[in-house]
């Protein structure tokens, strides 16, 4: 799944920086995640670097983008050029 942040974000700002894929983005009030380009930093790191960061713990799992490890792995390779 990719992951998404809830509006409990009080964008701190350091979440962002910590995207390798660069999925992280600054919306209207909130930042946001793009899930084209989240892959749950499968391939970089073996925990998701966002919410390892997050002091407010506001960046769950998004239920409306499962996807499995592989294909998180796949999606991985095509951003990196890799595939």
């Amino acid at each position: 799944m990719a992951l998404m942040i809830t509006d409990e974000c009080i964008n701190c700002d350091v979440c962002e920086p910590e995207c390798p894929n660069g999925a992280i983005y600054q919306g209207e009030e909130i930042y946001e995640i793009d899930p084209d380009k989240c892959t749950e930093c499968v391939g970089h790191f073996d925990e998701p670097q966002c919410q390892q960061v997050c002091p407010v713990d506001c960046i769950p799992l998004d239920p409306s983008h499962s996807e499995s490890k592989d294909q998180l792995m796949t999606k991985f390779l095509k951003l990196t050029g890799k595939a």
